[in-house]
């Protein structure tokens, strides 16, 4: 009975998720889009501290946690890493630390070069490891594609957002281009895998939400590497917008699924919408976006707030680190 809880940790610890980085991209998006009210709407940047101190402890809580899982339970790491569709939530990590660059921009030019060196290096390697991986595959299938596929290859679409402040115009293109590409070609896949095959999953239909994040965020970074409101950078918008539209009008069907982690896929999307919204407000200053932006705002910070604490409640009922 003494090793007990000793057993009862390391299990927690070999079934720790590498999705919960996901839980940080959404955070750190929504400290993002009060870091961007605070300069569009005057509020308060303390809201933009706070989370930005919370969203970069957690981060290195989470981070500390799965390298004790590597150390210590290997097999698993390794599990996760040759999973087809737990593979995709590897490049979160990296992803993360480019978010933080662009969160940290305002407070230290250093760190945030730092962290964007760090994460957009890494993240170009997982790019081509998991296109090698779904090139040369043997085990994948139609049924494992997800709109969480995005995430190793379309994930190159944030790099511009801090990188051209940073000086690395052509890199920010080159990284911003693999993004683009990849996101149509991914994008027919998946809605090609969600309407002529078997029904995703309950656990993985929360999934559907990273379908806005790459208009969202491509808006964001072509902006950024432009400078101007073009014909393409609408047509990003838009069909983001569309997509929020399309989503959201089957809130029910999502409201009725069991909470699993997957449910962080609300957050980073909802607050990248946000941002475009805000951007978008700024470039036209029409009243249709002010009232768009606010709207965007209030619903991301309400939904991850809401699943910040749905995700405490979890720990405290031991509803997650599960076997599956």
């Amino acid at each position: 009975m003494s090793n007990l809880p000793e057993q009862t940790s390391a299990s927690k610890l070999e079934h720790f998720p590498i999705t919960f980085f996901a839980m940080i991209m959404g955070m750190t998006g929504l400290t993002l889009v009060w870091e961007k009210a605070s300069a569009v709407f005057a509020a308060p940047p303390v809201i933009g501290h706070i989370l930005l101190t919370l969203t970069a402890c957690l981060f290195l809580i989470l981070t500390l946690i799965y390298l004790m899982k590597i150390m210590l339970k290997t097999s698993a790491v390794v599990a996760e890493f040759q999973h087809p569709i737990k593979l995709s939530f590897f490049p979160a990590f990296s992803i993360n630390m480019v978010l933080l660059s662009i969160a940290t921009l305002s407070i230290s030019e250093r760190l945030s070069f730092t962290l964007w060196s760090i994460g957009t290096a890494l993240h170009l390697l997982l790019t081509v490891y998991v296109l090698n991986q779904w090139i040369h595959h043997i085990k994948f299938q139609v049924i494992h594609m997800t709109p969480s596929w995005f995430i190793p290859v379309v994930g190159n679409i944030l790099v511009p957002i801090a990188g051209v402040e940073h000086g690395y115009t052509e890199l920010s293109w080159f990284c911003f281009s693999i993004g683009i590409v990849y996101w149509i070609v991914l994008k027919t896949l998946v809605l090609n895998r969600m309407m002529f095959h078997d029904p995703m999953p309950g656990k993985m239909l929360p999934t559907m939400f990273i379908l806005i994040a790459p208009p969202a965020v491509g808006f964001i970074s072509y902006m950024k590497l432009t400078g101007t409101l073009d014909s393409f950078a609408r047509i990003l918008f838009y069909a983001a917008m569309f997509l929020l539209v399309l989503l959201l009008s089957q809130a029910p069907r999502f409201t009725r699924i069991k909470f699993f982690m997957s449910w962080w896929a609300y957050s980073f999307p909802l607050a990248a919408s946000a941002i475009a919204a805000q951007l978008m407000y700024v470039t036209l200053e029409q009243p249709f976006f002010y009232y768009l932006s606010l709207g965007l705002i209030s619903l991301a910070t309400i939904v991850i707030t809401l699943l910040f604490l749905r995700t405490l409640l979890a720990v405290v009922r031991n509803e997650i680190c599960l076997p599956e």
